[in-house]
């Protein structure tokens, strides 16, 4: 009983400390904040005033804008928000009269709104000024749109798709309990687990955002992580309790046995999982940071609590763990068909038709994944915006009629700070450089304090109150150019355009930024960062699985086999929401033709460390049987056979939750949600029953082969599940 209260005390606790999670979690983080465009953006702000609009003003009116009237409500709006506390500048087409700020049909208008501070003052900022500024006023009508109105409706969003990800999960993980065990009271324990967890899951967020930043969307992807983890380590011990007892053992003794094996192998299914997220950490933007922190933190925290909780909850219950059987028949069905029993199993009957036919079977589930991964060749990246908010939404619709009545390069111009220039006594040397941006394909004009420049010619003299934006504020060395370019911010006319600006030589060193800008850096930054990525994953697992099976080529073919068991997710990924076909599997989204940039590598951590999750606890059993036998086809019927129902239900689980984080009217939450079930579900059927037997057949005892030293060494230190 003292276990209870103090677990009881600790959840009431955490719940507690956690109510407040959503308030101290951040959006955006999908950039590295020591990329270029970071610095250049930095140096805008604090040394300009200046840089791209955050929040977009967008004003329609049934006069034409420069209608008297129009313009004098239009001022009013841009003078009123401009005066706001938070705002760093307000500009409209009534105060700068530039043409790409009026709609070709003269009846919409901007107002490009810079509000002060990194993205989570912005976001608080414009959760204040939205509701004041926008709506009828007068002759116009204002809606507003931009990173920071869509980063508080992401925040609002979030919290709704959480609470019904959790009623769906909830019920639907219940029944897949019922169907394994039979009985209510076996069913409830995992549950109890896994709501322990997820409470603890907030509380843990909590936690870290008091000392590092986490992302919005840490909340939604680990509390359905931990949930799902929760309850399948929790079913991993609750099932081998149940074999005990009905081996004859005592309570006590089954309790003891089910953690020295069952309990074991979840903390090492734990580690699994958090090597592989641990991987993120190499990426230095703080959305995958994060999620691997807080990811890692709730892997353990699952292990824990179905360690320490159910021995407690176990002993009390006692014998009485298959009371309330509401699924007899289906129980005793399986039952009548699991191993041991004269029927034999459906994993027993594919895995003995697999092991037959080895080469027809590996050679053709091998070839159907990759023929799967083919649409991912074709994948383009891009970084979030908008169009991430579900169809509809105010901020959505709003830069919907952004883009189609206004030049995008109007709100995301490419800029460049050179923080060393002065423009007063390199007025030449500035010329030129302005000059020569402006013949640049793509380049529309640029701003300076040398002028405006189009096509190698000055359209506008310096000296006027527009060029003089471009000087530091307190009248320092420094200057910055606007370039408008015509290509879009996340196209590949755009990434080229930024290399074409950055390869220009500047008369003073100069820092390169502005969307396309961060798109181009966070590609490079990924890029290089990957390779160190996948040293993590595949170092860690290889040690791994040595150390559980005393074979290096199982370690290496495991990895191989992981990798194509995530092939159709990936191709997936582009095929629906990319291309945007099979919507109605997965739900309506505003499909934008490229997949957010930093998604693919979250995914594969996460999912790679699931799929080797189950392949540890497949391979400790077949290696079990190996080592009695000898015989390698029956230890892999045996081990595939015997863990087959049980990895099942825990992969329906660990999908379930998953597949209901993809009912998010988030396209990112979607797209996460609808990908790693797909990866937990092709992972816990195509490849665990046909691609590994097959291998397993067609190798033979070479599986189990290593060096001679290597071999002394797991004699020493490995790792053996009973």
């Amino acid at each position: 009983m003292p276990v209870f209260l103090l677990v009881a005390a600790v959840t009431v606790a955490a719940a507690g400390f956690g109510s407040s999670v959503v308030e101290h979690l951040r959006s955006g983080g999908y950039t590295s904040e020591q990329s270029e465009s970071a610095r250049a953006d930095r140096l805008l702000a604090d040394r300009f005033d200046a840089g791209a609009p955050n929040m977009v003003l967008l004003v329609s009116a049934r006069l034409p804008v420069d209608d008297a009237a129009v313009a004098e409500a239009g001022g009013a709006l841009t003078r009123d928000a401009a005066s706001r506390p938070g705002v760093v500048f307000a500009q409209s087409f009534w105060t700068t009269h530039d043409p790409s700020l009026r709609s070709e049909d003269g009846r919409k208008a901007l107002v490009l709104v810079k509000l002060a501070g990194d993205e989570d003052r912005a976001t608080r900022t414009a959760k204040e000024l939205v509701p004041q500024l926008t709506g009828e006023r007068g002759p116009i009508e204002v809606t507003a749109t931009g990173q920071a109105p869509v980063n508080h409706l992401l925040e609002k969003q979030s919290d709704e798709d959480l609470t019904r990800a959790e009623l769906l999960a909830a019920p639907l993980t219940m029944l897949i309990l019922l169907a394994a065990f039979g009985s209510l009271v076996a069913a409830s324990l995992p549950m109890l687990v896994g709501v322990v967890s997820v409470v603890g899951t907030l509380a843990v967020l909590r936690l870290l955002a008091g000392f590092t930043d986490v992302s919005l969307f840490a909340m939604n992807v680990t509390t359905a992580l931990g949930f799902g983890l929760a309850v399948d380590y929790s079913l991993f011990i609750v099932t081998r309790y149940r074999e005990e007892l009905a081996r004859g053992r005592e309570v006590r003794d089954a309790i003891a046995e089910s953690l020295r094996t069952a309990g074991r192998t979840v903390l090492f299914s734990a580690l699994t999982v958090a090597l592989s997220l641990a991987a993120l950490l190499v990426f230095p933007v703080y959305f995958l940071q994060s999620l691997a922190y807080a990811g890692i933190a709730v892997v353990v925290l699952a292990a824990l609590s179905s360690l320490l909780i159910l021995p407690a909850v176990l002993a009390l219950i006692g014998r009485h763990i298959d009371r309330l059987d509401v699924f007899a028949p289906l129980r005793r069905r399986f039952a009548g068909s699991g191993p041991g029993s004269a029927k034999a199993s459906v994993w027993h009957r594919l895995v003995t038709g697999v092991m037959r036919r080895p080469v027809l079977a590996g050679t053709g589930m091998a070839a159907l994944l990759v023929l799967l991964a083919l649409p991912f060749g074709h994948a383009r990246f891009g970084l979030t915006d908008d169009r991430i908010l579900p169809r509809g939404s105010s901020a959505q619709v709003a830069a919907e009629s952004v883009r189609s009545a206004f030049d995008q390069a109007a709100t995301s111009p490419v800029t460049v700070v050179m923080p060393g220039l002065d423009p007063r006594a390199e007025q030449r040397e500035l010329t030129d450089y302005a000059r020569t941006i402006s013949q640049l394909p793509h380049t529309v004009r640029v701003d300076s304090a040398a002028g405006t420049w189009a096509e190698g010619e000055r359209t506008a003299a310096p000296g006027s109150a527009a060029s003089a934006a471009y000087a530091t504020r307190d009248g320092d060395r420094g200057t910055w150019l606007s370039v408008t370019s015509d290509a879009g911010v996340n196209s590949a006319q755009g990434e080229d355009h930024v290399r074409a600006v950055r390869q220009i030589s500047a008369p003073s060193p100069a820092l390169v930024g502005g969307e396309a800008a961060s798109l181009v850096d966070t590609k490079t930054t990924l890029g290089d960062r990957l390779p160190w990525a996948a040293a993590v994953i595949a170092v860690s697992m290889f040690a791994l699985l040595f150390l559980f099976t005393g074979s290096v080529v199982v370690p290496l073919k495991a990895l191989v086999i992981n990798l194509l068991s995530l092939t159709a997710s990936f191709g997936a990924m582009v095929y629906v929401f990319q291309d945007g076909h099979l919507k109605w599997l997965v739900g309506d989204f505003v499909h934008t033709g490229q997949l957010e940039v930093t998604v693919p590598i979250l995914m594969f951590c996460v999912a790679f460390g699931l799929s080797m999750d189950y392949t540890v606890f497949l391979l400790s059993r077949i290696r079990e049987e190996y080592l009695v036998t000898s015989d390698n086809t029956r230890a892999v019927v045996f081990g595939i056979d015997h863990t087959g129902r049980l990895i099942t239900a825990a992969a329906l689980v660990v999908a379930t939750v998953l597949a209901a984080l993809a009912t998010s009217q988030l396209s990112l939450l979607k797209l996460l949600g609808a990908g790693l079930a797909l990866a937990v579900l092709v992972d816990a059927t195509l490849v665990r029953g046909l691609l590994v037997p097959a291998t397993m057949r067609l190798l033979g005892h070479a599986n189990w082969w290593a060096p001679r030293p290597l071999r002394k060494l797991h004699d020493k230190t490995g790792l053996h599940d009973a």
